[in-house]
């Protein structure tokens, strides 16, 4: 209880930062929100082709929705190396604070803020014409995946943010992910790239991931990658949550 109760104070630490800064509420709210309604107004009749029968709005989506969360989490990267490099750290060790709790407001408040996002993305989305076909029990699967992958990249962001010498450097690790994102079948299918491009997008996370939010919102089912997804989420959210602990442990001594 003494730990849950330190969390929750620690994550309405970092959610006050959230909400007081615009460039925090831009960059997570509305840059996906605004590249969504480019893709889809200025390339979305020269793309639709390539996304087949599908609407293109409908295929984008599930793309714009993972980049939303790419966008966010770069902010828990830099709060952490904030907290770092200020010194607050070590006066918080100075207090009876539960140390996971630290880490944990972070990672909370990362979640919080990009469930936010995520939803504000998906109004926009059907009012612009996003007409999903799957139930209620696609939406509940979804939301899991989606939670996976939120708190995975959170966790990894905190790793960066662990190991950066500064803010720049910090928030510089989610520009990989973008360019993971955007070489992927987010905004068109694998498929239509190059063989060597293509044989990347297939075999990165981003792909699977994405094709599977696709197919469970699209289709109204899981799809054939839908295990592949689950898989890379849960890896790189073990891999990252215990290297941020190790990581942690070893600078706060």
């Amino acid at each position: 209880m003494h730990a849950a109760r330190d969390t929750l104070v620690m994550t309405k630490r970092s959610l006050r930062h959230t909400v007081r800064s615009m460039d925090t509420i831009i960059t997570v709210a509305a840059m996906p929100v605004a590249l969504m309604l480019f893709f889809v107004y200025v390339f979305g009749d020269a793309l639709q082709a390539s996304s087949g029968a599908v609407k293109y709005i409908d295929f984008i989506t599930p793309g714009i929705v993972i980049l939303c969360v790419v966008s966010g989490i770069a902010y828990a990267a830099l709060r952490i190396n904030n907290d770092m490099t200020s010194g607050i750290i070590n006066r918080f060790r100075s207090m009876p604070v539960a140390p996971s709790s630290i880490l944990g407001g972070h990672a909370v408040s990362s979640v919080l803020s990009n469930l936010f996002s995520v939803l504000l993305v998906i109004l926009v989305a059907f009012l612009i014409g996003f007409r999903p076909a799957g139930g209620a029990a696609e939406w509940l699967i979804f939301g899991v995946i989606l939670l996976l992958f939120i708190l995975a990249t959170t966790w990894l962001a905190i790793v960066f943010g662990l190991l950066a010498k500064s803010a720049e450097g910090a928030g510089a690790f989610s520009y990989v992910l973008m360019i993971l994102i955007f070489v992927s079948s987010a905004f068109i299918p694998a498929s239509s790239m190059g063989s060597t491009v293509q044989a990347f997008a297939e075999y990165q996370p981003m792909t699977p991931i994405v094709q599977t939010i696709r197919s469970l919102l699209i289709d109204g089912n899981a799809g054939p990658q839908f295990w592949t997804a689950i898989a890379w989420c849960i890896a790189l959210l073990v891999a990252s949550y215990l290297l941020a602990l190790r990581i942690y442990r070893s600078k706060a001594k």
